[in-house]
């Protein structure tokens, strides 16, 4: 039987394509860890809601699991953590109470905090020349370097979004560059925040935060787990104004 002149160009397509398929099938995905500098990315969503008098506090109630999809293609990525480094401000007790309820909030998505502390300090007032107590968080830039050497060592990711604009972090980005060359870094500046010169440099890829992620990526006023039971209410304060 004579064969049609295009048949073999048809299955040579065919075969082709099946390769792609399969390959893709077969791909592993990227394995994602994300390290959220909590106080970068507070402070920064303050400043928005100070600018606006207030009218954007509710950008605090923020979904983290939300906001680190928006930064992956889930055809090849895989989020397998994210980690939030913060401290609890225990000598303010409305907002150590609404940094607990955040907190909660955040494990129900399969967040995992990781808790520092604040250290008392002398702060010197050119004004009236006098010294007071205040506090100082020094631990997560420290707490997010350990956790991304380690995590690098124990080969848990491909890809590591970190969310900071801190200098502090340029030693452990470029150590992990020089010693996991097939690793890659994404730095995501907070909110409105230029990035660091020094990380952008360093990192594989950059991205930000607009305020529109942060509009699309909010919990819900009452924040459910799995099941489907109640964890946490969302705070007064960080309620949408009428």
């Amino acid at each position: 039987m004579q064969q049609h002149p295009g048949s073999d160009n048809r299955c040579r397509q065919t075969r082709a394509l099946e390769t792609r398929l399969a390959s893709f099938i077969l791909a592993p995905m990227i394995r994602v860890h994300c390290y959220i500098d909590g106080f970068n990315l507070f402070h920064a969503i303050d400043d928005i809601s100070r600018a606006s008098r207030g009218e954007l506090n509710y950008y605090k109630w923020l979904n983290l699991s939300k906001l680190m999809a928006v930064f992956t293609d889930p055809k090849v990525h895989k989020i397998e953590q994210i980690k939030y480094f913060s401290a609890y401000p225990t000598w303010k007790p409305k907002q150590h109470e609404k940094h607990l309820i955040y907190v909660k909030a955040l494990q129900s998505t399969g967040v995992n905090p990781i808790l520092g502390q604040f250290k008392e300090k002398d702060i010197y007032c050119p004004e009236c020349g006098l010294t007071h107590k205040g506090h100082e968080e020094k631990e997560s830039d420290v707490n997010i370097a350990v956790h991304l050497i380690s995590d690098a060592y124990e080969d848990r990711f491909d890809h590591a979004f970190i969310v900071s604009r801190d200098s502090d972090l340029v030693g452990p980005i470029k150590y992990i560059r020089a010693k996991f060359p097939n690793k890659r870094i994404k730095v995501i500046a907070p909110p409105l925040r230029r990035h660091s010169k020094e990380l952008w440099a360093l990192a594989n890829s950059q991205a930000s935060i607009s305020k529109l992620h942060l509009e699309k990526c909010l919990f819900d006023e009452i924040v459910l787990d799995a099941a489907g039971t109640k964890v946490c209410t969302r705070p007064a304060s960080y309620a949408p104004k009428a």
